[in-house]
């Protein structure tokens, strides 16, 4: 086990790797409107302290304006309505995006029956079976599916092999293997079998199903509040308890003074102190969050993971898949003495042809771009006898009538050479411990005739780094958070391809017990981690993380110990992952520091309004210069109502995130949002005042 560094910091560049969002659309907002109105249940709004003290008001100026009619009394009225309905609209809308995915995917979980084996054992020949409800499996049953037939819930295979279509789930269209055995078992209730047959163990409980959590995700059914948001509503319920006391002991002071209020200036007094417009958006803020993870095929099993995604500090990644692309390719060709490279290619390609795995494909693909060797004629390839590679002789190759050539490791193929009477040159051992040095592969090529053997020269092999991914661990390291590359590569190996790919660490030689030790240890330093994985030797890792996301192709074990599930089984997905927590958590502080600052224009639109009569003095402070006491507070209160619909694109989209350090991110914040929330209100409530004025009875 090794762990080193192995990367110096680089530059951030600009990538197009962002975090987006979709637009609001406006047809949304009607369709959403109904719900919106649904949630003025106080037994609803009591949940959001914020907006039900704004409905309480509401219904006391409501009772106010029925015993002492008046327009301006009518209008304080309807504006505070609008402005808790605007608030449960947010939420609504937030929520309404993801029904439509919702009934799709209930509608493939009612329609289903399952072909239960009550007697099943392995290797039965034609078990009995009997037909029941989907709903109505429970975890151990047995079930068979064939061609054509939805699989009714979520298991792991324990006989057979298909192809699935799991497009239903993860939108996409291409089929997957799942096979009985291996990491490569589970399978999900709802995606549809296209080949051969299968026996699946039922996992999950009634209601408890994957395709149960994601309808209870998307339509926000599931989600709880996480830590910040839970401790932010408890600072917002605080400044709200601490404005209504201030507001309710005014009024006795105000009876001294001469100056008493009307119950419904008081209640525009209470809306305009507290911060209404992020208490109204706290919860789209967060159920969009949960919402831009389903849009790009991931499931998060609680609103924590997501936000805790942002505030990782430290990303632990497997090499192969994530990294690299997963496979071996052939870079270069090597020849060794008088051999010239084009006779090493065609001896390569040749012996290559017949070899299915990924390394071989490569070198046949090599040959062809560097040195033009296509097609082989069909009389040659008639008289080839094709060697296959085995765990023995850790050699393949090819015989033609009296010629034989051989590819392979360095040691085997070298005491080929030798056995067929050939001597190995000098310059091999050099050229091997060279390409060895740099993390690749190499792989010796030999050939044997009447005259002799000899050595051709080597074939360099590499895990081929994802282009770009030097750039997003660029990204990362600007966020703060450092890069852990894990691989069961031997240290030399993992050096190389972490310098090439830019991480800032690597662990090599990787065992699951020196994840988990990892990961423990960075915890005890205060840190939080992120990683992925997707055997069940991943679970205990993934369970220990702070971030634990699975691959929805891996073992039912993986998915279970996560707390996110990726769709797509795309391990690079952790980092859109951790873009999309950065966002949410930016996205929350923006718009509270846009709600505090906002409130200071009221501030000064409603006290002027309410005392200048009585003090002179106190005119001073209205530096809006707004027409009259009424149209001054009719202003506020619909300034306060309207800039709620403005802001609920930006909750649902988001802030948009760019790597940024957090003294950066802090000013970019306070600069736009807290100068943003101040400025905006006062161009806003006195363009709508130059409007209030001309209505009869606010002026």
């Amino acid at each position: 086990m090794s762990l080193t560094t192995a990367a110096s910091p680089v530059p951030p560049p600009d990538s197009p790797h962002r975090v987006a969002g979709g637009l609001l659309d406006p047809r949304q907002l009607l369709r959403s409107l109904p719900d919106a109105v649904r949630k003025l249940d106080p037994r609803v709004m009591v949940h959001h302290p914020v907006m039900f003290v704004v409905e309480v008001g509401a219904v006391l100026t409501t009772l106010s304006a029925v015993a002492r009619p008046g327009v301006f009394a009518w209008v304080i009225t309807a504006w505070l309505w609008l402005t808790v309905v605007f608030a449960n609209l947010a939420e609504a809308v937030a929520e309404g995006r993801g029904r439509a995915q919702a009934d799709d995917l209930r509608r493939t979980r009612s329609l289903t029956t399952a072909r239960r084996l009550p007697d099943w054992r392995p290797g039965a020949v034609a078990p009995p079976e009997e037909s029941v409800p989907a709903a109505g499996l429970r975890p151990g049953d047995h079930v068979v599916v064939e061609p054509g037939q939805t699989i009714p819930g979520d298991g792991d295979v324990v006989e057979g092999v298909a192809s699935v279509d799991e497009s239903a789930i993860t939108g996409e269209s291409a089929p997957v293997i799942r096979e009985s055995g291996g990491d490569r078992s589970a399978v999900t209730g709802g995606t549809k079998v296209l080949s051969d047959r299968i026996v699946v163990k039922v996992t999950s409980r009634p209601g408890e199903t994957f395709i149960d959590r994601m309808i209870a995700l998307v339509e926000g059914a599931a989600r709880q509040k996480t830590p910040n948001e839970i401790a932010l509503n408890i600072l917002l319920a605080s400044l709200t308890i601490v404005f209504l006391i201030a507001v309710v002991t005014l009024q006795p002071f105000a009876v001294f003074a001469g100056a008493e209020q009307p119950i419904v200036v008081l209640v525009a007094l209470v809306v305009a102190l507290i911060p209404t417009t992020i208490g109204a958006l706290l919860s789209a803020i967060g159920i969009s969050g949960m919402d831009r993870l389903v849009q790009r095929n991931v499931l998060a099993m609680s609103g924590r993971a997501v936000e805790a995604a942002g505030d990782v500090n430290t990303l632990l990644l497997d090499k192969t898949g994530t990294i690299t692309f997963g496979n071996r390719q052939a870079t270069a060709f090597v020849p060794i003495g008088d051999v010239d490279a084009e006779e090493l290619a065609d001896a390569a390609q040749l012996s290559s042809l017949a070899d299915e795995t990924p390394e071989g494909r490569s070198v046949v693909v090599l040959a062809k771009e560097r040195h033009a060797l296509r097609a082989r004629d069909e009389g040659e390839l008639a008289r080839a006898s094709f060697v296959p590679f085995t765990a023995q002789t850790r050699m393949s190759g090819v015989d033609i009538d009296d010629r034989r050539i051989r590819k392979g490791a360095a040691a085997s193929v070298t005491a080929w050479v030798r056995d067929a009477g050939g001597t190995v040159p000098g310059g091999l051992r050099a050229a091997v411990d060279t390409i060895s040095d740099s993390g690749g592969t190499p792989l010796v090529v030999a050939a044997a005739d009447p005259s002799g053997a000899r050595v051709l020269g080597v074939v360099h092999l590499k895990d081929v780094v994802k282009d770009g991914i030097r750039e997003r661990f660029a990204e990362l390291r600007a966020m703060g958070i450092r890069t852990v590359m894990i691989t069961g590569d031997n240290p030399l190996t993992a050096r190389a391809i972490a310098e090439e790919a830019g991480v800032d660490d690597f662990l090599a030689e990787a065992t699951p017990e020196d994840k988990m030790h990892f990961i423990r240890r960075e915890q005890a330093g205060g840190k939080l981690v992120a990683m992925t994985g997707d055997g069940t030797n991943d679970a205990p890792a993934l369970a220990q993380a702070d971030v634990g996301v699975a691959m929805n192709t891996g073992t039912s074990a993986a998915k279970e110990a996560g707390n996110m599930v990726d769709l797509d089984s795309d391990p690079t997905k952790l980092i859109e992952i951790v873009e999309i927590g950065k966002q949410l958590l930016i996205t929350r502080g923006a718009l509270t520091t846009f709600s505090i600052a906002n409130d200071v224009a009221k501030y000064f639109a409603i006290i002027p309004a309410m005392f200048a009569a009585v003090h002179p003095g106190l005119d001073k402070l209205n530096i809006m210069r707004l027409h009259s006491p009424t149209s001054a507070i009719t202003s506020a209160i619909v300034f306060n109502a309207l800039i709620i619909i403005v802001l609920i694109p930006l909750a649902l989209r988001g802030v948009r995130y760019r790597p940024a350090s957090a003294a950066a991110l802090l000013s970019r914040n306070i600069w736009l949002y807290g100068l943003g929330g101040l400025v905006l209100p006062f161009l806003g409530i006195k363009l709508i005042d130059l409007v209030v004025q001309f209505i009869p009875g606010l002026r």
